[in-house]
């Protein structure tokens, strides 16, 4: 059951782990190398953690305790709040529909046709999306094109149109103003939150808050538990049956397996991991990225071999990643040496595993060479 309106999750309420770790102790880890003719000009340093449904630690480099701001990696489970809430039968949601909803997207046309006749069909202004442009499109073929034609980006190709969609259509159902829905005070946002806190296994009211960058709260948990998000996400029959999660397992299937199905929505047809990872593994693995270097992918039964389990993998990148080449990276090579990725797979992904810098006459300058050790380990979260 949704969260009680009027009942907003509590911005600087902070867990133990959000209060106390303020500053690391010791440096991240290099995950990433940047390097030019032999020369290494700048390094990657960040964490990785990989867990199983039941909270074991299966994989471990750097901090797995370390807070991070969910950003969009939060999307998928932000969608449960309309899925509890009946949406998807109520507004007769395609399973596409839902893929975009919890997309991070390019902006492409593919995108902005989707979003709009779901808009058309449901006779929503489309004066409502209050996400801004900002950074809209990412896919650099789509922005050229426009500026080309002499037309602004609107917030139709924002990547983060889908997600606030979630909270508008929670509005609407709920008879609520959606003018005002991105305010987080306003009770469809506060359903938003409460399924993330359901998700994440907390109380609302303990949630660790933020403004994200398209305007809508962030949430902040240690990185071990965004990668238990994740690992409930692939599979949602394995979250112990007294953990009280297990009663979003039907919901999470249901995001799951848009996602599988139409990973382009997810992300965008041209250079975005993503939609490449989930293409490369036939839909054994759901990646999800967020700003500032994090990522979440939820691995499939049955990803590394016959019988293997479902687990939740979580890479942050210390720096933010600004070009991505580093997140992308340490993605690949974690997913790697956890036996996820490999032969056909690996060479698929190869753009994303070493990524390439070229000169304006197409030769190799520099390569981001991802160089670290995953640890296995075993330890269950308390």
């Amino acid at each position: 059951m949704a969260a009680t309106p009027g009942t907003r999750p509590t911005r600087g309420t902070a867990t133990r782990a959000a209060s106390t770790r303020t500053q690391r102790v010791t440096p991240a880890p290099v995950l990433v190398r940047q390097v030019r003719n032999g020369v290494v000009e700048s390094v990657h340093r960040g964490d990785i953690v990989e867990v199983d449904a039941a909270g074991r630690m299966l994989h471990a480099l750097g901090d797995p305790d370390r807070v991070v701001n969910l950003r969009s990696t939060v999307k998928p489970f932000g969608l449960l709040a309309l899925l509890r809430a009946g949406g998807r039968r109520e507004f007769d949601l395609t399973e596409d529909e839902l893929a975009l909803m919890t997309s991070s997207h390019s902006g492409e046309d593919l995108h902005v046709r989707t979003l709009q006749a779901l808009y058309r069909r449901l006779q929503l202004p489309q004066s409502v999306l209050a996400c801004g442009t900002e950074g809209a499109p990412l896919d650099a073929l789509t922005a050229a094109r426009l500026a080309r034609d002499g037309e602004r980006p609107s917030p139709w190709r924002h990547m983060c149109s889908g997600n606030h969609t979630v909270i508008v259509l929670l509005a609407k159902l709920g008879g609520w103003p959606l003018e005002t829905y991105w305010e987080a005070d306003h009770p469809a946002h506060v359903q938003f939150a409460a399924a993330v806190a359901a998700a994440y296994g907390v109380r609302p009211d303990r949630l660790v808050t933020g403004i994200d960058g398209c305007g809508i709260l962030t949430y902040a948990f240690p990185l071990r538990e965004v990668a238990r998000a994740f690992a409930i996400l692939a599979d949602p029959a394995a979250i112990p049956a007294d953990d009280p999660r297990s009663a979003l397992a039907d919901d999470l299937l249901v995001v799951r397996d848009a996602m599988r199905h139409h990973p382009e929505l997810v992300a965008g047809t041209r250079d975005r991991l993503d939609t490449s990872l989930v293409k490369a593994l036939d839909g054994r693995a759901v990646s999800k990225s967020g700003m500032e270097g994090l990522r979440g992918v939820a691995i499939l039964p049955g990803a590394r071999s016959d019988g293997s389990k479902a687990s939740g993998m979580a890479i942050k990148i210390e720096d933010g990643d600004g070009f991505e080449r580093g997140s992308s990276a340490a993605t690949v090579e974690a997913l790697r040496q956890a036996g996820v990725v490999d032969g056909q797979a690996l060479r698929t992904l190869a753009r994303y595993h070493r990524p390439v810098d070229t000169d304006p006459h197409g030769r190799m300058a520099g390569e981001a060479v991802p160089e670290f050790e995953l640890a296995p380990v075993g330890e269950l979260i308390g």
